[in-house]
């Protein structure tokens, strides 16, 4: 017999090109990164170069976080509209703009100005705005596809500060923002390009594969005003060891190639944990496997007090990594479980835009705690604290979900 129209998955849908959209969209993703994570790593370059203390010289990386949750947000609500690939050819080209005139820049404010507008800002397309756009192709999968586009952001921080430094010990930081924000420009473009099939239709309900959006006694506003604590809570905490394990090596006496390399073996930890992460929310959910990473992540952030030595610093970062990379690809995996497929990109840019703003004030915290004490374990304690109240406010979510659960038994 024929199947009937609802019996049929929705075309593309966890289909060939689905997951060639994917592979594309992580090489996009691992490009358009380098954003993030150069501000990183020229950090203590460019604080020599004006002259300025280290809570200064992490503003940069704050703006850039600024316009990265900014653009979040805004490109999110774009890509409901209009779909992904035009919103994203046109950051693609600001992403670039940005990199070359930041090359440029005569002053701290100059330089933290293109970071935060341009940068930041043209950055973005490659998180929130991605993963919800994935999340459209994928119902089996779903958890494996989020978590693998929001990999391409920690396969950046992996390759790039491993690149960064080498070109920088030749060239200075000048010449390497330059020279990256041309090949983002012939890279990201023709990629962007690829992208321009529109988001199959949501799959009817009851056909293959098709996950109903589960009911929550929260509405979706308080669901989203929970994620968004949990978001900030986890990013100011995870934001001490990512920005900072540079310069942190370089007070230690280990120098900027080795924080450099601790921080490419922390992202590339995270690569593993995003992916593992997916395919575990795929059989527990999203909430679940949130409140393992958060709580892993916090135990791996106080292992760095004690262990300060270079070999310790090496392995406490892949724990780190390890242990943090799949939190905030959750978020998305939640709102894609809880609330409507037409809302996604929306609500995920607003709570990337809460884990972003976790980001950026957590860098400049921690860089204002070092100036206080002259020394990082106090930003180490202040990090611990904020994982608690991510702790906290995903505890009371599965507390929801349990009860909701138990009375509809």
């Amino acid at each position: 017999m024929t199947p009937t129209l609802s019996s049929r998955p929705s075309p593309g849908i966890d289909s060939p090109y689905a997951w060639l959209r994917l592979a594309i969209s992580m090489l996009l993703a691992t490009i358009g990164a380098v954003g993030m994570w150069a501000v990183v790593v020229v950090l203590p370059a460019v604080q020599a170069e004006f002259g300025v203390d280290r809570a200064a010289a992490s503003m940069p990386y704050t703006a850039t976080m600024v316009g990265f949750a900014a653009g979040n947000v805004l490109i999110g609500r774009a890509i409901d509209r209009m779909g992904y690939w035009l919103p994203a050819l046109l950051s693609s080209v600001g992403l670039a703009a940005g990199l070359l005139l930041a090359a440029v820049s005569t002053s701290l404010l100059q330089f933290s100005l293109a970071q935060g507008i341009l940068i930041g800002v043209g950055t973005s397309v490659i998180f929130g705005p991605l993963i919800a756009d994935i999340s459209h192709w994928f119902n089996r999968r779903r958890g494996v596809a989020v978590t693998a586009a929001a990999a391409g952001n920690y396969l950046a921080g992996a390759i790039w500060p491993t690149i960064i430094p080498t070109m920088m010990k030749t060239e200075g930081w000048r010449f390497t923002y330059a020279a990256i924000g041309v090949f983002c420009l012939v890279t990201m473009v023709p990629l962007v390009l690829m992208l321009r099939r529109g988001a199959p239709p949501a799959a009817a309900a009851g056909s293959p594969g098709t996950r109903p959006v589960q009911a929550i006694s929260l509405s979706p506003a308080a669901l989203q005003a929970l994620l968004v604590v949990a978001g900030l809570g986890c990013c100011v905490a995870m934001s001490m060891p990512q920005v900072h394990i540079v310069a942190y090596c370089m007070d230690l006496g280990y120098g900027v190639a080795q924080g450099a390399d601790m921080l490419s073996i922390m992202m590339a930890a995270g690569v593993v944990s995003r992916l593992a992460s997916g395919f575990i929310a795929d059989r527990i959910g999203g909430v679940k496997t949130l409140l393992i990473g958060s709580v892993l992540q916090c135990l791996s952030l106080l292992f760095y007090i004690p262990f300060d030595g270079l070999a310790s610093l090496y392995v406490v970062s892949l724990v780190f990594g390890l242990s943090q990379g799949g939190i905030v690809p959750c978020y998305a995996i939640i709102i894609r479980e809880y609330l409507p497929a037409k809302e996604a990109g929306q609500r995920i840019g607003i709570v990337m835009m809460a884990t972003i703003f976790g980001m950026a004030i957590g860098g400049w915290m921690s860089g204002w705690i070092y100036d206080l004490t002259g020394s990082y374990a106090a930003a180490f304690l202040n990090g611990i604290a904020w994982n608690m109240l991510n702790v906290l406010a995903i505890g009371l979510l599965i507390w929801k979900t349990r009860r909701d659960a138990a009375v509809m038994a």
